[in-house]
């Protein structure tokens, strides 16, 4: 029979057991909980490593279900009409899955179409090739010399003007994120808002993407303005235009919404021949 002091001993010797153990517990468990957390950028909290994959890299690429030569030519940060030059297609861009396209200009292939370039020269109009952007004014939609620029033709028979003269903002809402040049950064702007929020079409254009095949950027919508400009409208709940659809500037073309981001939100682009520029300097202020 237990005296009273070997009761307390061995209610004592229990205690810490079960002291030590819970201890053992809580160092695993801060252990497993110290885990390197994802590296998350700002294009719509989506973790970098996707963000990365996103982006297309290389010389060559095998054309995906759901891709158009616009999607292609936005991942791979290269202007469509020199994408399609380096694959010698002609508007309106028609591709197909497992078509291997050309990333950058491939001297085999060129050589390949001399001799058809050469047929076709005498039927075809002299094309003009466009200065790139002397300084920034232009690349922000003024004309560097202060020259008129002449209105062109799409292939859809709609009327460009290479100047819009105003930037409808997308959205409303307060700027979560701006832009940033860095390797890495946001390439646009990030507006929040509400489930169901009104997305708008920021000048008159022509949709040439529509869908979820980019991944990173959710339900997007990508609109061609002119031959220099294109803007795109990520992370939406639903999409309520086509491609090759007309729109015009203030037009609503989406819902908003948190398709591949991690709260509800609209991501906003404007490119310029390709390349990624702030959106704050078309917006009026």
């Amino acid at each position: 029979m237990l005296n009273r002091e070997n009761y307390v001993l061995l209610s004592s010797k229990k205690i810490t057991s079960v002291v030590f153990l819970l201890l053992s517990l809580s160092v695993v468990s801060c252990s497993s909980n110290h885990r390197p957390a994802p590296v998350v950028d700002v294009q719509g909290s989506v973790p970098l490593s996707k963000r990365v994959k996103n982006s297309l890299k290389g010389r060559e690429y095998i054309v995906k279900k759901g891709e158009t030569l616009y999607s292609i030519a936005w991942r791979a940060n290269v202007d469509i009409s020199s994408l399609a030059t380096f694959n010698n297609l002609a508007s309106p861009y028609k591709i197909f899955p497992g078509q291997k396209l050309f990333l950058v200009k491939n001297s085999t292939q060129a050589s390949s179409n001399i001799a058809r370039n050469e047929k076709q020269k005498n039927n075809t109009p002299t094309r003009v090739k466009k200065p790139v952007a002397s300084n920034k004014k232009q690349a922000y939609g003024k004309n560097a010399r202060g020259q008129k620029v002449n209105n062109k033709t799409s292939a859809n028979g709609t009327s460009f003007s290479q100047k819009i003269r105003n930037w409808l903002w997308p959205a409303k809402g307060k700027v979560i994120e701006g832009f940033s040049t860095a390797k890495q950064g946001n390439k646009g702007i990030n507006i929040a808002g509400i489930r169901g929020d009104s997305v708008k079409s920021t000048a008159d254009g022509v949709v040439v993407y529509a869908g979820d095949a980019l991944r990173g950027y959710g339900q997007l919508i990508i609109v061609k303005h002119n031959d220099d400009y294109l803007s795109a409208y990520a992370h939406n709940d639903s999409i309520l235009v086509k491609e090759q659809q007309s729109v015009k500037a203030g037009q609503i073309i989406a819902k908003m919404g948190d398709t591949d981001a991690e709260r509800v939100m609209l991501h906003f682009e404007v490119r310029f021949r390709g390349k990624s520029v702030n959106p704050m300097k078309y917006l009026a202020k």
